[in-house]
């Protein structure tokens, strides 16, 4: 995300990331680097609540309507999802506390992008997390990408 004319664009930047420490078991703890928060204008900030909303409910066919007809979803280890009625089946079955927070975005146009951290509960975010967005006619952002990928490490 680099500065360009007619380009918004907008980052915290810090010395250093926020550390939090995971408590693992007992006696044992480990320091987590994590990129500090940053508010989202309120028009991107839905895509991310009704992302969570819908994923709580379990909801399938609502996260598929907050893509754009032919969006992506890349998860790790699957090869591309495409489509709605692909999303929407790729997440049937889905349901839990989701949160997610952004660390960066920037918008240009009807073009944007938000790029966060997610958990399924308190502490440490689990995995990363790349939207891309384009703004529809009304003004309502749509995902025409979304990429996660888990902060956990591969098991051997």
């Amino acid at each position: 995300m680099t500065d360009q004319p007619g380009r918004r664009q907008h980052r915290r930047s810090h010395a250093a990331a926020n550390r939090l420490v995971l408590v693992t078991g007992p006696g044992q703890a480990q320091e987590v680097d994590q990129e500090p928060s940053v508010e989202l204008p309120a028009a991107l900030a839905r895509v991310l609540t009704d992302y969570e909303a819908a994923w709580r409910r379990g909801d399938a066919a609502g996260l598929a309507r907050l893509f754009v007809e032919d969006g992506f979803v890349l998860s790790p280890r699957l090869p591309p999802i495409r489509g709605r009625g692909r999303i929407e089946e790729h997440y049937v079955g889905d349901g839990s506390t989701l949160l997610l927070r952004a660390i960066a975005y920037a918008t240009e146009g009807s073009v944007g992008c938000v790029i966060g951290g997610y958990r399924y509960r308190g502490g440490p975010d689990v995995g990363t997390f790349t939207l891309t967005l384009q703004r529809a006619s009304g003004g309502r952002w749509l995902i025409v990408s979304d990429m996660d990928n888990s902060n956990r490490p591969l098991a051997r």
